[in-house]
Protein backbone atom coordinates (compact mmCIF):
# COMPACT_ATOMS: atom_id res chain seq x y z
CA UNK A 1 0.00 0.00 0.00
CA UNK A 2 1.24 3.55 -0.44
CA UNK A 3 2.70 5.43 2.44
CA UNK A 4 0.75 8.11 4.26
CA UNK A 5 3.38 10.73 2.55
CA UNK A 6 2.77 8.72 -1.14
CA UNK A 7 0.29 10.02 -3.37
CA UNK A 8 -2.80 8.36 -3.46
CA UNK A 9 -3.85 6.26 -6.48
CA UNK A 10 -6.42 8.44 -7.28
CA UNK A 11 -3.90 11.01 -8.33
CA UNK A 12 -1.35 8.79 -9.82
CA UNK A 13 -3.58 7.18 -12.12
CA UNK A 14 -5.25 11.15 -12.48
CA UNK A 15 -3.22 10.89 -16.20
CA UNK A 16 -2.31 7.06 -16.69
CA UNK A 17 -4.30 4.52 -17.79
CA UNK A 18 -4.69 1.75 -14.95
CA UNK A 19 -2.96 -0.85 -17.60
CA UNK A 20 -2.95 -3.38 -14.83
CA UNK A 21 -6.26 -4.06 -15.51
CA UNK A 22 -6.89 -6.87 -17.92
CA UNK A 23 -9.10 -5.50 -20.71
CA UNK A 24 -7.12 -7.61 -23.50
CA UNK A 25 -10.47 -9.23 -24.55
CA UNK A 26 -12.03 -5.83 -25.76
CA UNK A 27 -11.25 -3.91 -28.76
CA UNK A 28 -11.66 -0.18 -27.08
CA UNK A 29 -10.68 -0.93 -22.91
CA UNK A 30 -12.54 0.99 -20.47
CA UNK A 31 -10.95 4.72 -20.14
CA UNK A 32 -9.97 4.49 -16.44
CA UNK A 33 -7.91 6.88 -15.95
CA UNK A 34 -8.93 9.43 -12.48
CA UNK A 35 -9.89 12.55 -13.85
CA UNK A 36 -12.80 13.44 -11.28
CA UNK A 37 -15.75 16.05 -11.71
CA UNK A 38 -14.11 18.04 -14.23
CA UNK A 39 -16.89 20.23 -14.01
CA UNK A 40 -18.36 21.39 -17.30
CA UNK A 41 -21.40 23.76 -18.08
CA UNK A 42 -23.59 21.18 -20.60
CA UNK A 43 -24.30 23.07 -23.82
CA UNK A 44 -27.84 22.98 -24.89
CA UNK A 45 -28.43 23.23 -28.62
CA UNK A 46 -30.36 21.52 -31.34
CA UNK A 47 -27.89 18.94 -31.98
CA UNK A 48 -29.52 17.44 -29.26
CA UNK A 49 -33.05 16.41 -28.91
CA UNK A 50 -35.34 18.06 -26.00
CA UNK A 51 -38.07 15.79 -24.87
CA UNK A 52 -41.80 17.27 -24.51
CA UNK A 53 -41.05 17.09 -21.08
CA UNK A 54 -37.98 19.14 -20.76
CA UNK A 55 -39.28 22.29 -19.84
CA UNK A 56 -41.62 20.79 -17.70
CA UNK A 57 -38.52 19.11 -15.63
CA UNK A 58 -37.06 22.70 -15.24
CA UNK A 59 -40.43 23.99 -13.66
CA UNK A 60 -40.22 21.01 -11.48
CA UNK A 61 -36.70 22.31 -10.46
CA UNK A 62 -34.46 20.23 -12.55
CA UNK A 63 -30.95 22.24 -12.11
CA UNK A 64 -28.66 19.30 -13.97
CA UNK A 65 -28.64 16.89 -16.82
CA UNK A 66 -27.08 14.62 -19.25
CA UNK A 67 -27.39 13.63 -22.58
CA UNK A 68 -28.81 9.63 -23.05
CA UNK A 69 -30.11 8.41 -26.15
CA UNK A 70 -29.55 11.62 -27.86
CA UNK A 71 -31.90 13.45 -25.71
CA UNK A 72 -31.23 15.51 -22.57
CA UNK A 73 -31.89 13.69 -19.28
CA UNK A 74 -32.95 15.50 -16.39
CA UNK A 75 -30.58 13.80 -13.14
CA UNK A 76 -31.38 15.91 -10.66
CA UNK A 77 -34.26 18.02 -8.85
CA UNK A 78 -33.00 18.77 -5.00
CA UNK A 79 -29.78 20.53 -4.78
CA UNK A 80 -27.44 19.34 -2.65
CA UNK A 81 -27.64 22.12 0.28
CA UNK A 82 -31.46 21.07 0.54
CA UNK A 83 -30.27 17.20 0.94
CA UNK A 84 -29.75 16.23 -2.77
CA UNK A 85 -30.22 12.70 -3.99
CA UNK A 86 -31.18 11.55 -0.26
CA UNK A 87 -33.97 13.52 -0.12
CA UNK A 88 -35.03 11.86 -4.14
CA UNK A 89 -34.53 8.48 -2.48
CA UNK A 90 -36.81 9.11 0.52
CA UNK A 91 -39.37 10.15 -2.17
CA UNK A 92 -39.09 7.09 -4.08
CA UNK A 93 -38.82 4.31 -1.06
CA UNK A 94 -41.26 6.10 1.06
CA UNK A 95 -43.91 7.96 -1.05
CA UNK A 96 -44.15 7.91 -4.80
CA UNK A 97 -42.09 9.58 -7.72
CA UNK A 98 -42.52 10.94 -11.55
CA UNK A 99 -39.65 10.63 -13.43
CA UNK A 100 -39.43 12.12 -17.00
CA UNK A 101 -37.61 9.06 -19.35
CA UNK A 102 -38.58 10.17 -22.42
CA UNK A 103 -35.06 9.55 -23.63
CA UNK A 104 -36.53 5.68 -23.37
CA UNK A 105 -37.46 6.11 -26.97
CA UNK A 106 -39.57 3.95 -28.25
CA UNK A 107 -38.82 1.99 -31.60
CA UNK A 108 -42.22 -0.32 -33.03
CA UNK A 109 -41.93 -2.88 -35.15
CA UNK A 110 -45.00 -3.76 -37.05
CA UNK A 111 -46.09 -6.12 -39.35
CA UNK A 112 -46.72 -9.62 -40.42
CA UNK A 113 -43.28 -10.62 -39.71
CA UNK A 114 -43.37 -8.43 -36.42
CA UNK A 115 -42.80 -12.12 -33.90
CA UNK A 116 -40.57 -13.73 -36.47
CA UNK A 117 -38.29 -10.16 -36.99
CA UNK A 118 -38.30 -9.75 -33.42
CA UNK A 119 -37.06 -13.30 -32.49
CA UNK A 120 -34.77 -12.99 -34.53
CA UNK A 121 -32.69 -9.60 -32.84
CA UNK A 122 -33.38 -10.94 -29.29
CA UNK A 123 -32.33 -13.83 -27.66
CA UNK A 124 -35.56 -14.44 -25.31
CA UNK A 125 -38.14 -16.17 -27.55
CA UNK A 126 -40.61 -13.48 -28.71
CA UNK A 127 -43.37 -16.20 -29.40
CA UNK A 128 -44.27 -16.42 -25.54
CA UNK A 129 -45.01 -13.12 -24.94
CA UNK A 130 -48.60 -12.49 -25.03
CA UNK A 131 -50.13 -9.36 -26.54
CA UNK A 132 -50.82 -6.46 -23.64
CA UNK A 133 -47.18 -8.29 -22.22
CA UNK A 134 -43.89 -7.47 -21.93
CA UNK A 135 -40.28 -8.34 -20.78
CA UNK A 136 -37.01 -7.50 -20.06
CA UNK A 137 -34.75 -8.43 -23.62
CA UNK A 138 -31.39 -8.27 -24.93
CA UNK A 139 -30.33 -7.79 -28.10
CA UNK A 140 -26.41 -8.76 -29.17
CA UNK A 141 -24.46 -8.94 -32.09
CA UNK A 142 -22.82 -11.43 -33.83
CA UNK A 143 -19.83 -11.78 -31.06
CA UNK A 144 -22.41 -12.16 -28.01
CA UNK A 145 -22.14 -8.11 -27.07
CA UNK A 146 -25.27 -6.50 -25.65
CA UNK A 147 -26.35 -3.79 -28.08
CA UNK A 148 -29.36 -2.97 -25.95
CA UNK A 149 -31.58 -3.46 -22.86
CA UNK A 150 -34.84 -2.88 -23.36
CA UNK A 151 -38.04 -3.43 -21.73
CA UNK A 152 -40.16 -5.00 -24.93
CA UNK A 153 -44.08 -4.68 -25.25
CA UNK A 154 -46.24 -6.23 -27.50
CA UNK A 155 -49.46 -4.26 -28.26
CA UNK A 156 -50.28 -6.77 -30.37
CA UNK A 157 -49.92 -9.97 -32.44
CA UNK A 158 -48.37 -7.53 -35.14
CA UNK A 159 -47.14 -5.00 -32.95
CA UNK A 160 -44.15 -4.54 -30.71
CA UNK A 161 -42.57 -1.64 -29.32
CA UNK A 162 -39.03 -1.66 -27.65
CA UNK A 163 -38.44 0.68 -24.70
CA UNK A 164 -34.75 1.33 -25.33
CA UNK A 165 -31.80 1.66 -22.83
CA UNK A 166 -28.94 4.65 -24.29
CA UNK A 167 -27.70 3.19 -27.25
CA UNK A 168 -28.51 3.52 -30.82
CA UNK A 169 -31.15 0.69 -32.17
CA UNK A 170 -33.21 2.26 -34.59
CA UNK A 171 -30.65 1.96 -37.35
CA UNK A 172 -29.45 -1.56 -36.10
CA UNK A 173 -32.84 -3.04 -36.71
CA UNK A 174 -33.22 -1.54 -39.76
CA UNK A 175 -29.86 -2.07 -40.91
CA UNK A 176 -30.78 -5.86 -39.92
CA UNK A 177 -33.87 -5.78 -42.08
CA UNK A 178 -32.41 -4.61 -45.02
CA UNK A 179 -30.68 -7.86 -45.66
CA UNK A 180 -33.38 -10.00 -43.53
CA UNK A 181 -35.84 -8.23 -45.52
CA UNK A 182 -39.01 -9.22 -43.81
CA UNK A 183 -42.50 -7.57 -43.41
CA UNK A 184 -42.24 -5.54 -41.13
CA UNK A 185 -42.19 -1.61 -40.34
CA UNK A 186 -39.33 -0.07 -38.13
CA UNK A 187 -39.63 3.12 -36.83
CA UNK A 188 -39.33 5.24 -33.89
CA UNK A 189 -42.72 7.10 -32.84
CA UNK A 190 -44.14 9.84 -31.14
CA UNK A 191 -44.47 8.24 -27.54
CA UNK A 192 -42.42 9.38 -24.95
CA UNK A 193 -42.97 7.55 -21.19
CA UNK A 194 -42.65 8.85 -17.48
CA UNK A 195 -42.25 6.72 -14.32
CA UNK A 196 -44.03 6.43 -11.04
CA UNK A 197 -42.37 4.35 -8.62
CA UNK A 198 -42.56 4.51 -4.98
CA UNK A 199 -44.86 2.54 -2.27
CA UNK A 200 -47.79 4.65 -3.63
CA UNK A 201 -47.71 4.47 -6.98
CA UNK A 202 -50.94 1.87 -7.05
CA UNK A 203 -52.98 4.14 -5.15
CA UNK A 204 -51.74 6.88 -7.33
CA UNK A 205 -52.55 5.14 -10.30
CA UNK A 206 -55.23 4.34 -9.53
CA UNK A 207 -56.87 7.75 -9.42
CA UNK A 208 -55.37 8.39 -12.52
CA UNK A 209 -57.44 5.37 -14.44
CA UNK A 210 -59.36 3.46 -12.01
CA UNK A 211 -59.33 -0.36 -10.64
CA UNK A 212 -58.14 -1.47 -13.30
CA UNK A 213 -54.82 -1.18 -12.42
CA UNK A 214 -55.06 -3.47 -9.65
CA UNK A 215 -55.33 -6.76 -12.48
CA UNK A 216 -51.85 -5.22 -14.39
CA UNK A 217 -49.31 -8.17 -13.49
CA UNK A 218 -45.47 -7.31 -13.46
CA UNK A 219 -44.83 -6.52 -17.38
CA UNK A 220 -48.18 -6.19 -18.00
CA UNK A 221 -50.28 -3.90 -20.34
CA UNK A 222 -53.69 -1.60 -20.27
CA UNK A 223 -54.64 0.92 -22.59
CA UNK A 224 -55.94 4.35 -20.87
CA UNK A 225 -56.02 7.87 -20.81
CA UNK A 226 -54.33 10.31 -18.62
CA UNK A 227 -55.59 14.04 -18.51
CA UNK A 228 -57.63 12.83 -21.54
CA UNK A 229 -54.86 12.19 -23.34
CA UNK A 230 -54.20 8.25 -24.64
CA UNK A 231 -51.38 6.13 -23.13
CA UNK A 232 -49.89 2.61 -22.90
CA UNK A 233 -49.42 1.62 -18.86
CA UNK A 234 -46.95 -1.18 -18.22
CA UNK A 235 -46.71 -2.52 -14.67
CA UNK A 236 -42.18 -2.06 -14.93
CA UNK A 237 -39.67 0.42 -13.89
CA UNK A 238 -36.20 1.00 -13.24
CA UNK A 239 -36.22 1.47 -9.19
CA UNK A 240 -36.53 -1.80 -7.48
CA UNK A 241 -40.18 -0.31 -5.76
CA UNK A 242 -43.31 -0.97 -7.19
CA UNK A 243 -44.03 1.53 -9.91
CA UNK A 244 -45.27 1.87 -14.03
CA UNK A 245 -44.54 3.44 -16.53
CA UNK A 246 -46.77 5.39 -18.81
CA UNK A 247 -46.29 5.73 -22.24
CA UNK A 248 -47.73 8.87 -24.12
CA UNK A 249 -49.23 8.71 -27.61
CA UNK A 250 -49.05 11.96 -29.52
CA UNK A 251 -46.09 12.78 -26.44
CA UNK A 252 -45.06 16.23 -28.72
CA UNK A 253 -48.99 17.47 -28.66
CA UNK A 254 -49.66 16.32 -25.50
CA UNK A 255 -46.80 16.50 -23.04
CA UNK A 256 -48.29 19.11 -20.60
CA UNK A 257 -52.17 17.69 -20.26
CA UNK A 258 -50.87 14.53 -19.23
CA UNK A 259 -48.06 15.86 -17.01
CA UNK A 260 -50.27 18.23 -14.96
CA UNK A 261 -52.49 15.66 -14.73
CA UNK A 262 -50.42 13.44 -12.70
CA UNK A 263 -48.96 16.25 -10.74
CA UNK A 264 -52.96 17.05 -9.72
CA UNK A 265 -53.73 13.56 -8.87
CA UNK A 266 -50.26 13.10 -6.70
CA UNK A 267 -50.86 15.89 -4.53
CA UNK A 268 -52.97 13.21 -2.44
CA UNK A 269 -50.15 10.96 -2.39
CA UNK A 270 -46.80 13.71 -1.62
CA UNK A 271 -45.59 12.71 -5.17
CA UNK A 272 -42.14 14.07 -6.21
CA UNK A 273 -40.59 15.04 -9.45
CA UNK A 274 -37.17 13.32 -9.47
CA UNK A 275 -34.36 11.55 -11.60
CA UNK A 276 -34.41 8.14 -11.98
CA UNK A 277 -33.33 6.64 -8.82
CA UNK A 278 -30.03 5.26 -9.38
CA UNK A 279 -29.20 4.51 -5.64
CA UNK A 280 -32.14 2.44 -5.42
CA UNK A 281 -31.29 0.50 -8.97
CA UNK A 282 -28.28 -0.41 -7.82
CA UNK A 283 -29.07 -1.62 -4.56
CA UNK A 284 -31.83 -4.15 -6.43
CA UNK A 285 -29.36 -5.08 -8.77
CA UNK A 286 -30.17 -3.13 -11.79
CA UNK A 287 -28.05 -2.71 -14.74
CA UNK A 288 -27.38 0.44 -17.06
CA UNK A 289 -26.16 0.09 -20.32
CA UNK A 290 -23.06 2.26 -21.04
CA UNK A 291 -22.36 2.11 -17.33
CA UNK A 292 -22.80 -1.81 -16.17
CA UNK A 293 -21.83 -3.03 -19.68
CA UNK A 294 -22.06 -1.94 -23.27
CA UNK A 295 -21.48 -4.07 -26.68
CA UNK A 296 -18.28 -5.49 -25.88
CA UNK A 297 -20.27 -7.13 -22.69
CA UNK A 298 -21.54 -10.56 -22.95
CA UNK A 299 -24.65 -11.78 -20.77
CA UNK A 300 -22.45 -14.40 -18.90
CA UNK A 301 -20.25 -11.39 -18.03
CA UNK A 302 -22.99 -9.51 -16.22
CA UNK A 303 -24.88 -11.54 -14.63
CA UNK A 304 -27.97 -11.52 -17.66
CA UNK A 305 -27.25 -15.02 -18.56
CA UNK A 306 -30.48 -16.36 -17.59
CA UNK A 307 -31.21 -14.39 -20.90
CA UNK A 308 -29.90 -16.46 -22.70
CA UNK A 309 -32.25 -19.72 -23.46
CA UNK A 310 -30.80 -23.16 -23.89
CA UNK A 311 -34.54 -24.31 -25.70
CA UNK A 312 -35.47 -21.91 -27.86
CA UNK A 313 -35.83 -23.01 -31.42
CA UNK A 314 -35.71 -19.92 -33.61
CA UNK A 315 -32.45 -18.78 -34.51
CA UNK A 316 -31.43 -15.32 -33.78
CA UNK A 317 -28.42 -12.83 -33.87
CA UNK A 318 -25.19 -14.07 -31.71
CA UNK A 319 -26.11 -17.29 -30.88
CA UNK A 320 -23.40 -19.62 -32.13
CA UNK A 321 -21.16 -17.05 -30.23
CA UNK A 322 -23.39 -17.44 -26.92
CA UNK A 323 -23.52 -21.05 -27.30
CA UNK A 324 -19.89 -20.88 -26.97
CA UNK A 325 -19.50 -18.80 -24.44
CA UNK A 326 -21.26 -20.99 -22.31
CA UNK A 327 -19.73 -24.50 -22.89
CA UNK A 328 -16.25 -22.40 -22.29
CA UNK A 329 -17.87 -21.35 -18.86
CA UNK A 330 -19.33 -24.52 -18.07
CA UNK A 331 -16.26 -26.00 -18.67
CA UNK A 332 -14.43 -23.85 -16.40
CA UNK A 333 -12.69 -21.70 -18.85
CA UNK A 334 -14.80 -18.91 -19.38
CA UNK A 335 -13.72 -16.39 -22.24
CA UNK A 336 -13.50 -13.30 -20.72
CA UNK A 337 -11.45 -11.49 -18.14
CA UNK A 338 -13.73 -9.26 -16.06
CA UNK A 339 -16.69 -10.33 -14.30
CA UNK A 340 -19.35 -7.97 -12.91
CA UNK A 341 -20.27 -8.39 -8.83
CA UNK A 342 -21.94 -6.78 -6.31
CA UNK A 343 -19.54 -4.96 -3.72
CA UNK A 344 -20.11 -4.41 -0.37
CA UNK A 345 -17.34 -1.26 0.52
CA UNK A 346 -16.20 0.88 3.39
CA UNK A 347 -15.22 4.64 3.55
CA UNK A 348 -17.91 7.80 3.95
CA UNK A 349 -21.06 7.63 2.57
CA UNK A 350 -20.93 8.20 -1.68
CA UNK A 351 -23.77 10.69 -2.39
CA UNK A 352 -23.59 10.93 -5.50
CA UNK A 353 -22.70 9.64 -9.27
CA UNK A 354 -19.14 9.00 -9.70
CA UNK A 355 -17.68 10.59 -12.09
CA UNK A 356 -14.99 7.66 -13.03
CA UNK A 357 -14.55 3.82 -12.70
CA UNK A 358 -13.02 4.22 -9.37
CA UNK A 359 -10.20 1.47 -9.16
CA UNK A 360 -10.18 -1.90 -7.17
CA UNK A 361 -7.43 -3.56 -6.09
CA UNK A 362 -6.33 -7.18 -3.75
CA UNK A 363 -5.71 -6.70 -0.58
CA UNK A 364 -2.18 -5.46 -0.08
CA UNK A 365 -1.41 -4.58 -3.31
CA UNK A 366 -1.94 -0.88 -4.95
CA UNK A 367 -1.95 -1.82 -8.86
CA UNK A 368 -5.44 -1.95 -10.01
CA UNK A 369 -7.18 -5.45 -11.04
CA UNK A 370 -10.61 -4.17 -11.70
CA UNK A 371 -13.35 -1.40 -11.22
CA UNK A 372 -16.57 0.35 -10.28
CA UNK A 373 -19.48 1.10 -12.29
CA UNK A 374 -22.11 1.93 -10.18
CA UNK A 375 -21.36 3.03 -6.07
CA UNK A 376 -23.56 4.63 -4.00
CA UNK A 377 -24.27 4.54 -0.35
CA UNK A 378 -27.42 2.62 1.08
CA UNK A 379 -29.21 3.47 4.39
CA UNK A 380 -30.50 0.22 4.36
CA UNK A 381 -27.18 -1.96 4.68
CA UNK A 382 -25.42 1.02 6.38
CA UNK A 383 -22.26 1.13 3.88
CA UNK A 384 -21.46 1.82 0.28
CA UNK A 385 -22.70 -0.65 -2.06
CA UNK A 386 -21.10 -0.89 -5.74
CA UNK A 387 -21.52 -3.40 -8.79
CA UNK A 388 -18.20 -3.15 -10.42
CA UNK A 389 -15.44 -5.64 -12.55
CA UNK A 390 -12.73 -7.90 -10.96
CA UNK A 391 -10.72 -10.87 -12.50
CA UNK A 392 -13.28 -13.54 -13.08
CA UNK A 393 -11.22 -16.34 -11.33
CA UNK A 394 -11.32 -13.88 -7.78
CA UNK A 395 -14.94 -13.09 -8.66
CA UNK A 396 -16.44 -15.47 -5.58
CA UNK A 397 -18.81 -14.39 -2.72
CA UNK A 398 -16.74 -13.39 -0.12
CA UNK A 399 -13.39 -12.54 -1.95
CA UNK A 400 -12.19 -9.19 -0.37
CA UNK A 401 -10.97 -6.53 -2.00
CA UNK A 402 -9.36 -3.08 -1.81
CA UNK A 403 -11.34 -0.10 -3.37
CA UNK A 404 -9.37 3.29 -3.86
CA UNK A 405 -12.52 5.95 -3.59
CA UNK A 406 -11.72 9.81 -3.77
CA UNK A 407 -10.33 11.64 -0.68
CA UNK A 408 -14.12 12.79 -0.03
CA UNK A 409 -15.19 9.36 0.36
CA UNK A 410 -12.24 7.52 1.74
CA UNK A 411 -11.42 6.76 5.26
CA UNK A 412 -8.31 7.84 5.56
CA UNK A 413 -6.97 10.22 2.53
CA UNK A 414 -4.68 8.18 0.50
CA UNK A 415 -5.63 4.88 1.14
CA UNK A 416 -8.40 2.22 0.15
CA UNK A 417 -11.43 0.90 1.98
CA UNK A 418 -11.98 -2.38 2.38
CA UNK A 419 -14.34 -4.25 -0.18
CA UNK A 420 -16.24 -7.81 -0.45
CA UNK A 421 -17.98 -9.35 -3.07
CA UNK A 422 -21.45 -10.11 -2.09
CA UNK A 423 -24.91 -11.10 -3.56
CA UNK A 424 -26.97 -9.09 -5.50
CA UNK A 425 -29.39 -7.83 -5.39
CA UNK A 426 -28.09 -5.57 -2.10
CA UNK A 427 -31.96 -6.01 -1.36
CA UNK A 428 -35.02 -7.01 -2.32
CA UNK A 429 -37.27 -5.96 -5.28
CA UNK A 430 -40.89 -5.57 -4.62
CA UNK A 431 -41.00 -7.67 -8.38
CA UNK A 432 -38.05 -9.92 -8.59
CA UNK A 433 -36.44 -10.49 -12.17
CA UNK A 434 -36.76 -13.77 -13.54
CA UNK A 435 -32.68 -15.05 -12.86
CA UNK A 436 -33.59 -14.12 -8.90
CA UNK A 437 -37.24 -16.03 -9.35
CA UNK A 438 -35.68 -18.98 -11.11
CA UNK A 439 -32.59 -19.30 -8.33
CA UNK A 440 -35.01 -19.22 -5.59
CA UNK A 441 -36.42 -22.52 -6.95
CA UNK A 442 -33.46 -23.75 -8.32
CA UNK A 443 -34.24 -23.96 -12.11
CA UNK A 444 -33.02 -22.16 -15.58
CA UNK A 445 -34.46 -18.92 -15.97
CA UNK A 446 -33.67 -18.62 -19.49
CA UNK A 447 -36.43 -18.63 -22.30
Amino acid sequence: MPLDNSPSLDSRYRREQASSVDQSDRVVPYNLRQSGPTKTELLISTRVRKSPYWHLSHEAGCWRATVYNRVYHPRGYVRPEDGGASVEYEALTKHVTMWNVAVERQIRVKGPDAERFVNYVITRDAARIRPMHGKYVILCNEKGGILNDPVLLRLAEDEFWFSLSDSDILFWLQGVNTGARMNVEIDEIDVCPVQIQGPKSEALMADLVGPAIYEIPFYGIMEAEVGGCAVVISQSGFSGEKGYEIYLRDATLHANAMWEAVLEAGKAHQLMVIAPGHQRRIAAGILSWGQDLDHETNPFQCNLGYQVPRKKTADYIGRAALERMRAGMEAGNPPWRQQLVGLRMGGKPIDDYAPDFWLVSEPGGSEPVGYLTSPWYSPELGCNISMGYVPVEKAGIGTEYAVWLPDRYAEQPGQPVAAEVCEMPFRPSVNPNAREVARAHGRDAAF
